[in-house]
């Protein structure tokens, strides 16, 4: 679908705001199909993300550690960690070396739940999947290309 068919082609100043306007109007886009993917084990895709993070570490995380990985940085980290220890997901103790730190790894329950969504993973995948591999990897030389500008 292209991005006219959304907004209207007057709200563009230039092609560079078109651009910039496409690349979060899809980000939004694929967040709506990962709220949808993950609707059925009620979690949000920043929960899933601190799952996958912590499941993904050797060592148990501190709050701010877990941040630094997430992708959405402005997280409210421990918040989101507090959802999932209620719900079982992960486990938090405090720190042996730093008593002001908490350290959090993922539960077993929390792997049982990414083993499962893992079966579904193509669906997820399935969202690029209109794209060739030689665009594939044009899109992520472009969008690492767009932050280099940092």
């Amino acid at each position: 679908m292209r991005i006219e068919k959304e907004i209207p082609k007057s709200y563009f100043r230039n092609q560079r705001h078109k651009a910039l306007v496409n690349i979060l109007f899809t980000s939004n886009w694929i967040i709506e199909r990962l709220k949808q993917f993950l609707e059925r084990e009620d979690i949000t895709h920043q929960q899933y993300n601190i799952l996958r993070i912590l499941n993904n570490s050797d060592t148990p995380l501190s709050t701010l550690k877990i941040r630094e990985q997430m992708l959405d940085k402005m997280s409210d980290t421990s918040r989101i960690v507090e959802r999932l220890l209620k719900k079982e997901l992960v486990n938090k103790q405090i720190c042996a070396q730093d008593k002001r730190l908490v350290d959090v790894t993922i539960s077993k329950k929390g792997v049982q739940l990414l083993q499962r969504l893992e079966e579904k993973v193509e669906w997820l995948d399935s969202i690029t999947s209109n794209l060739t591999s030689e665009e594939t990897d044009t899109v992520n030389l472009l969008l690492d290309k767009i932050r280099e500008k940092e």
